[in-house]
């Protein structure tokens, strides 16, 4: 039994995904030579195609799925290791990166259904929270996106000088915050109701306008995998009672003390 090939150079030329990139031009390599170029090299008996194909196939053949794995579950596959595995999380949120501008330099958050379907791109795959801030001009054009905070799968911690800081910082007028729910169902939990309340009434005050809260869920429960405040009229009436509640708390044990 002949020895298979363990690394790109020992392919035959035609057969060599770096020379069919630069002969052909990426696009018209498939993701599994694209990979392969990553890669660079196979394990004995194995090719560094094979890897690639392993990987992709282990992962539904998605690289969103592969981005979202830890460095210790990539680094299982014989061939990859602690380093390369954090290489290819370093390339692959390049690329999420790149996607992101590209999309974020021709959006405009108008449409609550459609903001949703955007920020998805970014959330579909995420197994904690995630809570962000999109800063617009204006027109509702968007600026940036930029991440707040990162938690459990159940809790993002949220401060309001967070969100604030990065609107004053670019000087937007207009902000919407959203976060994902990876249990799947986007219906805002008495923590979300409270955290929009006290974000809306701190834009208030600093002159900034909360434009919307969504919630966005990975697989659709009902048809529905998105919740947006603003479409339930959760904003212009936000829930204040309780963050009134615990004012008046505090009042109450202040009054005692004197």
């Amino acid at each position: 039994m002949t020895e298979q090939h363990t690394s790109i150079s020992a392919l035959p030329d035609d057969e060599r995904p770096r020379e069919r990139l630069l002969r052909l031009g990426a696009p018209s390599l498939s993701t599994r030579e694209l990979l392969a170029i990553f890669l660079r090299h196979g394990t004995k008996g194995k090719s560094v195609l094979e890897l690639a194909t392993e990987l992709l196939v282990a992962f539904e053949g998605s690289l969103a799925k592969i981005a979202a794995a830890t460095p210790a579950e990539l680094a299982a596959f014989r061939g990859i290791g602690a380093t390369k595995a954090v290489e290819l999380q370093a390339v692959l949120e390049l690329a999420s990166r790149l996607q992101a501008e590209r999309q974020e330099a021709s959006f405009k958050c108008a449409n609550p259904s459609q903001i949703a379907a955007f920020m998805l791109t970014k959330l579909r795959h995420q197994r904690q929270e995630e809570f962000h801030v999109l800063l617009l001009d204006t027109k509702l054009n968007l600026l940036k996106d930029e991440i707040i905070t990162r938690g459990l799968i159940d809790r993002c911690p949220v401060h309001a000088r967070e969100v604030f800081r990065l609107a004053i910082r670019e000087s937007c007028k207009r902000i919407i915050i959203c976060h994902n729910h990876p249990s799947g169902d986007p219906t805002p939990s008495p923590e979300d109701m409270t955290i929009t309340a006290a974000l809306v009434g701190a834009g208030k005050l600093l002159d900034i306008q909360v434009e919307d809260h969504l919630i966005v869920a990975p697989a659709p429960q009902n048809g529905k995998y998105f919740f947006s405040f603003r479409q339930q009229g959760l904003l212009t009436k936000p829930p204040f009672s309780t963050v009134k509640n615990v004012d008046a708390e505090k009042s109450r044990g202040e009054t005692a003390n004197q």
